[in-house]
């Protein structure tokens, strides 16, 4: 039966294209109302942009020309030069465990696998050994455990809901000397793990990486909004994250600076002498987030180097739903705070950096605010106000009521 309202949600073309071999030009289909436009050069990623399609029917060879060049048109040029100075015979990196921690979504999972064995150059050539775990989290059933089979790769079962015992599960069970975590609903990009060994061979003495997360689809209002605003990108350009920034006085306690944790990696014995993860953030609702910003701020306060690389990207499946978007905006503002508080009591040098990022988050909350309801943000007013509540929330005892949960979930799985 056709749903109208169906017909009428809007969507974007996903575009993925080599500058060197731009087609003709672009049409866009019934309903397709803009782009997202990746431009790779020799295969690896130079730009992304999102592209309103402002009532064209799509994009002919000169825009495509003029596109390519605004918005990789640098990084082109920075590549060639690369690539045209002599490298000497990359040195393989330690073993390399994957961890996927999932519950419950075995098609995404299976997706996930696939992207990881259509990975180029092979893993054989790039790491000493390359695993693949699946952590099943408080499965309901063994479906999970079926596709991991299935793909003949690693698995273990986590009893205790939440996302980081889910990840010192992990921590534990993993063989490689480097622990990368993917998220179960993304697809890495074929030279992921080729972008790992690049930014492990450019910085040796880091301990913490992260990648950059794309769209995977557009295919509704939710998802376009969510990218519109920002998404998980942190853009294309090589970060080293060390020690003070002169262009940052909250470093390091804005972690969100360093990546998302849909795609990271770390050395795996800083992690071990770290404790590994709080399992108190990330536990599923009513708190499901903030475990990567602590173990971002964590590594990052050992004072070691911490690498976001472009190259090692993913593409993640957004929510698709605007109900769902809402929810995730308020669980964000939860998390960071929530991760904010635990902080602020963990680590007293930094006190005074916490209070002055919580003093610049609740008024860039608040001027984001008003920009909404003047009609001058890209989000609707109400998903601006959720992740401004949320945020309230977490400030206001979440991270201690999260570890009285978790008190209970360790008594009932021992």
């Amino acid at each position: 039966m056709h749903d109208p309202a169906a017909a009428m949600e809007p969507r974007y073309r996903m575009l993925d294209l080599d500058v060197e071999a731009l087609p003709p030009g672009v049409t866009f289909a019934p309903g397709e109302t803009g782009c997202s436009l990746l431009l790779r050069w020799r295969g690896r990623l130079v730009g992304h942009a999102m592209l309103p399609g402002d009532g064209r029917a799509g994009f002919d060879a000169a825009e495509l020309q003029t596109l390519a060049a605004r918005h990789a048109g640098q990084r082109v040029l920075a590549e060639r030069l690369r690539a045209a100075l002599p490298h000497p015979a990359p040195a393989r990196m330690p073993a390399v465990t994957v961890a996927i921690c999932t519950r419950n979504r075995p098609e995404s999972l299976a997706r996930c696998l696939a992207s990881l064995r259509a990975l180029d150059p092979a893993p054989a050539q790039l790491a000493e050994s390359f695993q693949v775990l699946v952590v099943d989290n408080a499965p309901p059933d063994d479906r999970t455990r079926l596709v991991a089979e299935s793909a003949s790769v690693g698995y273990a079962m986590e009893p205790r809901p939440g996302l980081n015992f889910g990840r010192n599960r992990a921590l534990r069970d993993a063989t490689g000397a480097i622990l990368a975590f993917i998220d179960d609903d993304v697809v890495v990009d074929r030279g992921w793990l080729a972008g790992l060994h690049e930014a492990w061979s450019e910085n040796p003495d880091a301990v913490g990486f992260t990648g950059l997360v794309l769209p995977f689809s557009l295919d509704t209002a939710a998802q376009i909004l969510f990218e519109r605003r920002g998404g998980f990108g942190r853009g294309l350009d090589k970060i080293r994250h060390c020690g003070a920034r002169a262009d940052n006085p909250l470093f390091p306690c804005g972690a969100g600076s360093f990546g998302a944790g849909a795609n990271m990696a770390f050395d795996r014995a800083t992690l071990l002498a770290l404790g590994g993860f709080d399992d108190a953030l990330d536990t599923g609702a009513p708190l499901p987030g903030g475990g990567d910003l602590d173990i971002f701020y964590r590594v990052a306060r050992t004072g070691q180097p911490f690498i976001y690389e472009p190259q090692m990207a993913v593409f993640h499946d957004h929510r698709r739903d605007l109900p769902g978007l809402k929810r995730q905006y308020w669980t964000w503002g939860t998390a960071h705070m929530a991760f904010v508080v635990k902080s602020y009591a963990a680590d007293p040098p930094y006190r005074a950096r916490f209070r002055r990022l919580v003093a610049w988050w609740f008024k860039d909350q608040a001027r984001q605010l008003a920009r909404a309801l003047l009609g001058r943000h890209v989000l609707p007013p109400g998903m601006v106000a959720a992740e401004l509540w949320g945020g309230v929330v977490g400030l206001c005892g979440e991270y201690g009521r999260s570890r009285q949960r978790v008190a209970r979930i360790r008594a009932r799985f021992p």
